[in-house]
């Protein structure tokens, strides 16, 4: 049986970076290091480089996120990247989405313990909750599926005027090229690719930012949507 790679120590970018919570994103990196690797959520490989791929890599993504919007985290998994982004952003609202249940026990898990308020735990697919959950500012994702399949996931869940945030490696460009006539589909007005980090992870993560306009998913989800709102209203009616 092959031993259990050590976590190793925070490295001090951490402190400055988490600040009060950096007790809790040591918390944190254990149990994505012990329960995140024996269930299976994480790779036992991974345990080395936790803090600079991972939780850094993540917490980063706060630069790019504005003041105290709603964010929806598309797939979190083992919590990657709204688990770091909420450690360092206490003035958002944060869902965790994610379809797997032993992941959202494991999310359920580490919000109870780090006492995270402002992050709440939804398991479900994205295509499955637009209308049950209310459309957000900014959706954010990392390593799910490929750009075109993700913003067909993710843009139907922004408010108008929203954008989904897609952390991304070396592919953004050609990913961001190949996914074009599929985001404009979806209502997108504006991408650009975007570097955060600097001085702390290296290299820098890079983000896909896809601005959306007045109708986020375009005609093809419109029905849907409206749809959705009546149901809603309707729900409201009878409460």
């Amino acid at each position: 049986m092959t031993e259990a790679a050590e976590l190793p120590p925070a490295p001090e970018q951490a402190r400055d970076v988490f600040g009060d919570r950096f007790a809790d994103a040591v918390r944190y990196a254990e149990l994505l290091a012990e329960a995140g690797v024996q269930r299976g959520l994480i790779g036992p490989r991974e345990v080395p480089r936790l803090w600079e791929r991972h939780l850094l890599n993540c917490a980063v993504l706060s630069d790019v996120v504005p003041e105290g919007v709603t964010v929806c985290d598309v797939g979190s998994g083992a919590g990657l990247p709204g688990i770091p982004l909420a450690l360092v952003r206490d003035d958002l609202k944060i869902t965790l989405l994610e379809p797997l249940l032993r992941r959202t026990n494991f999310l359920t898990e580490v919000v109870e313990l780090l006492g995270l308020d402002h992050v709440t735990v939804v398991r479900g697919r994205a295509e499955e909750v637009m209308g049950q959950l209310q459309p957000v500012h900014v959706v954010t994702a990392r390593a799910v599926a490929p750009l075109d399949r993700l913003a067909t996931w993710g843009i139907p869940l922004l408010r108008p005027y929203g954008e989904m945030l897609a952390l991304k490696g070396d592919t953004a460009e050609e990913e961001l090229k190949s996914a074009a006539t599929a985001l404009s589909k979806l209502g997108a007005v504006e991408t650009s690719i975007l570097h955060c980090g600097e001085g702390v992870v290296d290299p820098m993560s890079t983000v896909v930012r896809v601005e959306v306009g007045e109708s986020p998913g375009g005609v093809r989800f419109a029905a849907k949507r409206a749809k959705a709102a009546r149901t809603g209203r309707a729900r409201r009616r009878r409460g």
